[in-house]
């Protein structure tokens, strides 16, 4: 990826990025903070020069490597889940992608946690974090189910790749009170799952929150 351009085409529209607001706002999403997150960031910079015009749109468009970015109201929508029990310090993300959901989390949270298997997806990723200069992140190329022990215990955990069941190794990372938001099953629709680990001991209590459609949560680096 060369020079990333941040007065491009899907910069000079804000009518486009309101428009955007407006329809999380129809759709449900009520957190001011995420609201004004997502107005203020370029998600041009995400996306191939080619899908930029469509950026604002809420949906989801291809970043190459069979992989998506997700559409605007499924990051507002799992990172309200995330943050409905207040301010998180440290968050760990399984699946950097293309680097918009990390980077939108990265201005609501103290300190973010990525992990990607695919190297080149990542060292895109990387690239836009430095250019916007989010220094609050933190990234690693593994196997993201494994996620990043070293670096735990965290107040929460974003999966943006569907599992067939809660990865355990996840779970043993949550702090005690932490919550975890992963799409869970196979197929075209996968059950949105919020995990919370109890404040004393290692159980989990589990709630499904909407129907979703990611792709799967797949083992080993690339």
């Amino acid at each position: 990826m060369g020079e990333i351009d941040l007065s491009g085409v899907g910069m000079t529209s804000q009518r486009t990025r309101n428009r955007l607001i407006n329809r999380l706002l129809d759709q449900g999403i009520t957190d001011q903070r995420i609201l004004d997150v997502i107005n203020s960031t370029p998600r041009h910079l995400f996306v191939d020069e080619a899908l930029s015009h469509r950026a604002y749109e809420d949906m989801a468009l291809p970043i190459g490597f069979n992989q998506t970015i997700s559409q605007p109201y499924m990051v507002a929508r799992m990172t309200e889940l995330l943050l409905a029990t207040g301010p998180l310090s440290r968050v760990l993300e399984v699946g950097t992608g293309s680097g918009y959901q990390a980077t939108i989390l990265a201005q609501l949270v103290k300190k973010v946690y990525t992990v990607e298997r695919i190297e080149k997806l990542l060292e895109q990723a990387v690239r836009r974090f430095k250019l916007l200069r989010l220094w609050n992140i933190s990234h690693r190329h593994a196997d993201g189910g494994m996620g990043w022990p070293e670096k735990g215990p965290f107040d929460g955990i974003m999966v943006t790749a569907a599992p067939m069941s809660i990865p355990e190794e996840l779970i043993r990372q949550l702090a005690p009170g932490g919550r975890m938001v992963v799409p869970l099953g196979s197929g075209g629709v996968q059950d949105l799952v919020m995990v919370t680990r109890e404040k004393s001991g290692p159980g989990v209590t589990t709630e499904v929150m909407d129907k979703v459609r990611f792709v799967p949560l797949l083992s080993g680096k690339v």
